[in-house]
C-alpha cells in the first residue's frame, strides 16, 4: 500500500491537555498548518475518563475539561485527527502514520512530543502468581467504568497509596465494587490527609502501608492477593479485582524511535527550559516529560512549547545548549533537565526516593551556590516537589554540570532533612 504524502508546518502528537494547549497557541498566533494527531478515537486524553472534580482553574469534571481543551484546539483553527497513530520516522521531522484513510507521510517544519504517560502494568512489575482474568491499571478501569460502562467486579484491592489510587477508589465505588484494602509498599500512603482520611473514615477501606504484593492467586479469574508486610508476614485478602495505581512511566516509544535522546532520571525525552530535545525542531512537552503532573501543569506547559515553536520556526529562539541538570540522591530525577541561561524557567519538577522533612533544595555549579529554597513541608516519594527557576540566569553556558541535592539545615549536604 502506498503512503499518501504532504506537509504541514507543526505536528503535535498527542491531543491531550499538552499537546491541545500547544496547537491552540501556535494556531491562534497564526503558524500556518497544526495538525494534532491522536491514537485514541477522542481527543482530549486522560481526563476523558477521569470523572471526578478538580480540573482547570474552576474545578470542573475531567470530560468537561477535556471538551473545553479540544473545543478551544479547534476554535483556534488547529486540525485534531483522532485514530491516526504515528508509528515512525521517515526523516528528522517526517512522521509515518496509520489511520483512517489510510497511511501518510506527513513533513512538518517542527514536531511537538505530546506522547503522555502510563501506568506500567502487572506484567512489568514482575508480580509472581497466575495469570486471571479482573487485574486492571487504573487507567484500564477508568474506561471501563466511565466510557464502557462494564462491570468489572465485585471486591477489590488497590495496590499503590499514591493520589491516582484514590481516583481508582471512586471509580470502584462508582461502579459499585467493595474495596477490601489499598496497600503500599511504601512506609508511608502518599495520600494527603484528607484523601486517607477519607479513604478510612469516608468509605470504611483499610489503607496497608509496607504491604508488598507476593502473589496473586486465583485460576479464570482472581480470588485473592496475598500480601508480605513489612515483619515478613504473609496475609491473603479475598477479592475479584486487582487495580495496579501510579507507576507511572512516559510513554517515550515514538521519541525512542525517533533517536531523541532520552534522560535516565526521568525515561521521557531529555529538554531544556524551552522544551527543546536534543533533535533540532524537535519539542516534547508534559507528561512524557516527568511522569506524573495534574493536567492544568501539563497544558501550562503546552502554552509555553508554543512560544517555544514560534521563535524556532521565525529563527529568534534562543541558542541551543547549555549544561545538564544532574540531582543527587535522595532525589531521583527532575525536569527540564538541562539549563540555558537566556532561558527563563518559572519551576522545575522533582522527584524524591524516600520521605523528606522540610527538605533545603541547593543548586550548584562547578562548586558555586546558584540558589537554596527552603521547602516549608513534607516532600513524600511520587508526590510533586517544585524548585523556583530563577537561579537559571546565573549559569555558566560553558561550565560544568549543574547539580541539585538536599541540603542539611545548616548548609551540609543531607543532613537531618531526611526521615
Amino acid at each position: 500500500m502506498t503512503r499518501r504524502q504532504r506537509s504541514v508546518d507543526v505536528i503535535v502528537v498527542g491531543a491531550g491537555p499538552a499537546g491541545l494547549a500547544a496547537a491552540r497557541g501556535l494556531a491562534d498566533h497564526g503558524v500556518g498548518v497544526v495538525e494534532v494527531l491522536e491514537r485514541e478515537a477522542v481527543a482530549g486524553g486522560v481526563p476523558r475518563h477521569c470523572h471526578h472534580r478538580g480540573f482547570g482553574r474552576w474545578g470542573v469534571t475531567g470530560p468537561q475539561y477535556a471538551a473545553r481543551t479540544v473545543e478551544a484546539a479547534l476554535g483556534s483553527g488547529a486540525r485534531v485527527r483522532t485514530g491516526v497513530t504515528a508509528t515512525g520516522w521517515a526523516g528528522p521531522l517526517t512522521l509515518d502514520t496509520t489511520g483512517p484513510h489510510g497511511l501518510e507521510r506527513i513533513a512538518a517544519r517542527a514536531v511537538v512530543l505530546a506522547t503522555g504517560a502510563r501506568e506500567r502494568p502487572r506484567s512489568a512489575r514482575l508480580v509472581p502468581g497466575t495469570r486471571p482474568a479482573g487485574v486492571l491499571t487504573t487507567g484500564e478501569l477508568q474506561q471501563a467504568v466511565h466510557l464502557h460502562a462494564q462491570r468489572v467486579g465485585t471486591r477489590a484491592v488497590v495496590v499503590g497509596a499514591e493520589p491516582v489510587g484514590y481516583a481508582a477508589l471512586s471509580a470502584l465505588r462508582r461502579a459499585g465494587v467493595t474495596v477490601a484494602a489499598l496497600t503500599t509498599e511504601e512506609p508511608r500512603h502518599q495520600l494527603g490527609r484528607a484523601w486517607a482520611a477519607a479513604a478510612r473514615l469516608g468509605h470504611g477501606v483499610p489503607v496497608l502501608t509496607g504491604a508488598t504484593v507476593a502473589e496473586l492467586l486465583g485460576r479464570g479469574r482472581v480470588s485473592g492477593v496475598r500480601l508480605r508486610h513489612r515483619d515478613g508476614r504473609l496475609t491473603t485478602v479475598d477479592c475479584d479485582t486487582v487495580v495496579f495505581t501510579g507507576d507511572f512511566v512516559p510513554d517515550h516509544e515514538l521519541a525512542r524511535r525517533g533517536g531523541v535522546a532520552l534522560d535516565p532520571g526521568t525515561r521521557g525525552p531529555a529538554v531544556d527550559g524551552a522544551f527543546r530535545t536534543g533533535a533540532d525542531g524537535v519539542f516534547a512537552v508534559g507528561n512524557v516529560l516527568h511522569a506524573v503532573e495534574p493536567a492544568l501543569w501539563a497544558a501550562r506547559e503546552g502554552a509555553l512549547a508554543a512560544d517555544a515553536v514560534r521563535g524556532f520556526l521565525d529563527g529568534s529562539g534562543p541558542a541551543r545548549g547549555g549544561p545538564a541538570i544532574e540531582v543527587a540522591a535522595p532525589l531521583r530525577w527532575v525536569a527540564p533537565n538541562r539549563a540555558v541561561p537566556q532561558v527563563p524557567v518559572d519551576a522545575f519538577v522533582l522527584r524524591t526516593s524516600q520521605a523528606l522533612t522540610r527538605p533545603v533544595l541547593v543548586v550548584t555549579q562547578d562548586g558555586r551556590r546558584l540558589h537554596r529554597q527552603y521547602v516549608p513541608r513534607r516532600a513524600l516519594p511520587n508526590r510533586t516537589l517544585h524548585l523556583a527557576g530563577r537561579w537559571t540566569r546565573s549559569v555558566d553556558a560553558t561550565g560544568g554540570p549543574v547539580r541539585i541535592t538536599v541540603g542539611g539545615p545548616r548548609g551540609g549536604n543531607l543532613g537531618a532533612a531526611t526521615e
